[in-house]
């Protein structure tokens, strides 16, 4: 079964508002739980999948059934995420990211959730951030187990491909680039180096199931929020969506802040229609918190 790409509401959906009251609320109560998706990262030159221009239109992900059962997918795969890497890992955080960590800081968070890879609420200065669809930062052995670096592989990579330059036509939230089978040409995918075995990017694939002790983790942060802020997501996989139901079900706010319709939009007291960077600096400013500019980028 192919896993979800897609959403279509059936049934009439709210445009949404531009009034960033109910957020300012939220985080002068406290005790609020971040959920964020691509949309957060837009701003800082990663695209997401659905949204105006969103990667779907022209490109499908990686599946984890096609990555583990070809060889062929596993080299296309490789070749366009180690193109990729090097745009993807120098990206630094924007003021979505900083916004978020001064709220943290502020102590009015209960913890943050991300669905990127990307590692960029780290790199903001973010703490104990969950990743619930891993990081690209590292890799994992599907047959031995073993975890290391992704700078680590890209030196590999670097050194067994050492002509590889091509023009990649966009960037992916995956870290993924666009690149034709001709571009891919015979690029040598690198084994584990413990065993031998298939290496992979210490991330959920679409198709794949997130680990069930990290949802578990996901549903107690739920369980001690008083509110869920879901921060540019649409919500269209049950990855993210069923810790919105759950708040939704314990009688939680949920608020969502994302330019177009999601799919949590029903279970939510008030829909965000407004760019993340913007609204979350006007939220921090509103309530007199300093947002720190700049923000590291990860050593490629």
């Amino acid at each position: 079964m192919r896993p979800t790409l897609s959403w279509t509401p059936t049934e009439d959906v709210s445009p949404g508002t531009t009034d960033l009251g109910p957020v300012t609320d939220a985080l002068s109560a406290g005790d609020v739980l971040v959920l964020s998706g691509a949309g957060i990262s837009t701003e800082s030159g990663i695209p997401d999948y659905r949204g105006e221009g969103g990667s779907l239109g022209r490109h499908t992900p990686m599946t984890y059934q096609d990555f583990t059962s070809s060889p062929q997918a596993r080299r296309r795969y490789w070749a366009r995420s180690h193109l990729g890497w090097r745009t993807f890992g120098r990206a630094r955080p924007n003021a979505g990211h900083r916004a978020v960590t001064a709220f943290g800081r502020e102590g009015m968070l209960a913890g943050v959730i991300t669905q990127n890879v990307d590692g960029l609420h780290q790199a903001a200065g973010s703490e104990d951030v969950v990743e619930l669809h891993g990081s690209l930062d590292r890799v994992v052995c599907l047959t031995c187990g073993d975890f290391s670096l992704r700078r680590e592989l890209a030196r590999r990579l670097e050194e067994a491909n050492p002509g590889f330059r091509p023009v990649a036509a966009a960037i992916n939230p995956d870290g993924d680039a666009d690149l034709t089978d001709e571009q891919v040409g015979d690029f040598h995918v690198l084994p584990c180096t413990v065993c031998g075995g298939v290496l992979k990017p210490d991330v959920v694939f679409f198709g794949e199931s997130v680990p069930a002790r990290r949802v578990e983790q996901c549903r107690e942060l739920v369980r001690g929020a008083a509110s869920l802020l879901v921060l540019g997501s649409s919500l269209t996989v049950m990855s993210g969506l069923r810790f919105v139901r759950q708040a939704a079900q314990d009688g939680k706010p949920v608020l969502i802040v994302n330019r177009d319709v999601t799919r949590g939009d029903r279970h939510a007291v008030t829909r965000i229609a407004l760019p993340l960077g913007t609204a979350l600096a006007t939220v921090a400013g509103r309530l007199g918190i300093p947002v720190e500019d700049g923000g590291a980028a990860r050593p490629v």
